[in-house]
C-alpha cells in the first residue's frame, strides 16, 4: 500500500506551490541532461566532503587525535559499545565510519573474533533471501510494490551521479523489495528508498579512497558489491525495527511525533508556534516530510551521515532524539520564519529551507541544541506539554 511522501502527494487539490521543492529538483535535472557533453558538475548540496574542511586535506592534530582513539578502541578483542559511543556522538572519522556503523546498529558484536563469521553467515542469508524472493517481484500480489520502488529509485538524491548508475539502482531495489516482502505490516512505503542512501555511501567507503559522487561502482569487484549491498539491508532493517510504527499503515509514529513537535515548539519558542498559528500553517504540512525521511531532504547527504553518527550512538536516536533535532531545526529559522507574512511564504520557506552550504559546524551546533532541550524537556512527565 503505497503512501505519499509529502501532503503535497497526498491530495490532488493541495496548493501547487507546496511542491516547488519537486519541480526545481526537477528542473536542475532536465538542464544536467540537456548538457551530454559536459562533465555534470556537482551541485554543492550533493557533494559528500564536508566543505569546511575540504580545503585543508591533512587532518588537523585534533582529529589525528580523535582518530587515534577510535583505532585503539576498534583494535581490542572486545569493543567498549559503550565508550564507542561516547566517542562518536561527537562524529566518526571517516576512516572508521563503516566499521563504527555497523558496531553501533548491532549488526556487528563486540567481539572482534566473532565479527568475520556473522558477517559471512549474515551476507548469506540475505543473498538466500533475494533467491527465495526476488523473482516474486513480478507476481500479482508483489507488483505493485514493485512498481513503487522502481518508480521511487531514479527519485533518490537524482542530482548525484553515483545513484543515476543502473546497477546502482538494482541494488536498491533488490534492497527495498526484500526488506517490503518480509515487513508485510507495513510493506513499502514512500521515503524508506532515502534511508538505504546514507549506509550505501558509507559501506563503499570501505573499498575506495576517492569521492564517492561520480564513483563507477562497476569497477568494484563483485564480491566487494555484493558485501556493501547485504551489509546496507541489514542495517537499514536494524534503524527500521525502531521505527517502523513510521511507516504502518495511516503512519500513526509520524502523526504523534508531529504533534509532539508541535507540543514542543509551543513550550521551547512561542512567537515561532504562534506565527504558525497566526497564518494556519500546520506542522503536518511541512514537518510530516522531516519524520518520514528523517530530514534527508532537508540536508546535503554530507550532513545526513554526519547526523547519523550521533543517532547511532544516543540511545533511541532515531525514534526519540530525532524530535529534539527537529525542534532545533525548526527554531534555527526563527528570525526567517518570523520575516514571512503570509501562509504561501512560509510553505515556500519550510519545504525549501537553505542547507545547501551546511556542513560539519552547522550540524554540530544543530546537535547541541537539540541535546540541550532533550535534558531540559526529557525527563519532565508530559514533557512537550505544558
Amino acid at each position: 500500500q503505497y503512501k505519499p511522501l509529502t501532503p503535497c502527494a497526498a491530495s490532488s487539490e493541495s496548493p501547487p506551490f507546496v511542491c516547488v521543492y519537486a519541480a526545481g529538483e526537477h528542473a536542475a535535472l532536465h538542464r544536467q541532461r540537456s548538457l551530454p557533453h559536459r562533465p555534470p558538475v556537482i551541485p554543492l548540496v550533493a557533494r559528500m566532503a564536508d566543505q569546511n574542511t575540504s580545503g585543508t586535506p591533512a587532518m588537523t592534530e585534533r582529529e589525528a587525535s580523535r582518530l587515534d582513539k577510535f583505532k585503539q578502541l576498534l583494535a581490542g578483542p572486545n569493543t567498549d559499545l559503550e565508550e564507542l559511543r561516547k566517542l562518536s556522538w561527537s562524529g566518526i572519522p571517516r576512516q572508521v565510519r563503516p566499521i563504527t556503523w555497523k558496531l553501533l546498529s548491532g549488526y556487528l558484536p563486540a567481539n572482534a573474533e566473532r565479527r568475520d563469521s556473522v558477517l559471512q553467515r549474515k551476507r548469506q542469508e540475505y543473498f538466500g533471501f533475494i533467491q527465495q524472493y526476488y523473482d516474486s517481484r513480478n507476481d500479482e500480489h508483489h507488483q505493485d510494490t514493485y512498481r513503487q520502488i522502481h518508480i521511487d529509485i531514479p527519485r533518490t538524491n537524482p542530482l548525484i551521479p553515483l545513484f543515476q548508475q543502473a546497477s546502482v539502482q538494482e541494488i536498491f531495489e533488490r534492497i527495498l523489495f526484500i526488506w517490503a516482502i518480509r515487513h508485510p505490516a507495513s510493506g513499502y512505503v514512500q521515503g524508506i528508498n532515502d534511508l538505504v542512501t546514507p549506509f550505501f555511501v558509507v559501506y563503499v567507503f570501505e573499498y575506495i579512497e576517492e569521492e564517492v559522487e561520480n564513483f563507477d561502482v562497476s569497477s568494484l569487484k563483485e564480491e566487494a558489491l555484493r558485501n556493501i549491498e547485504a551489509d546496507s539491508f541489514w542495517c537499514m532493517s536494524k534503524l527500521l525495527d525502531g521505527i517502523q510504527d513510521n511507516y504502518t499503515f495511516a503512519q500513526p509514529g509520524i502523526q504523534r511525533k508531529v504533534k509532539a513537535l508541535e507540543e514542543l515548539v509551543s513550550r521551547i519558542d512561542e512567537s515561532v508556534h504562534r506565527h504558525m498559528q497566526q497564518y494556519e500553517v500546520e506542522y503536518l504540512q511541512f514537518a510530516f516530510r522531516w519524520m518520514n525521511n528523517l530530514l534527508m531532504r532537508e540536508l546535503p547527504l554530507r550532513c545526513t551521515i554526519r547526523l547519523w553518527d550521533t543517532y547511532q550512538a544516543e540511545p533511541e536516536g532515531f525514534s526519540h532524539f530525532h524530535l529534539y533535532v527537529c525542534a532545533a531545526f525548526l527554531v534555527r529559522w526563527r528570525k526567517e520564519i518570523l520575516e514571512e507574512r503570509d501562509f504561501q511564504g512560509l510553505m515556500i520557506l519550510l519545504q525549501n529551507l537553505p542547507t545547501m552550504h551546511w556542513g560539519n559546524e552547522e550540524v554540530s551546533v544543530l546537535l547541541a541544541e537539540a541535546y540541550r532541550l532533550k535534558f531540559a524537556f526529557a525527563d519532565a512527565p508530559n514533557h512537550y506539554k505544558r
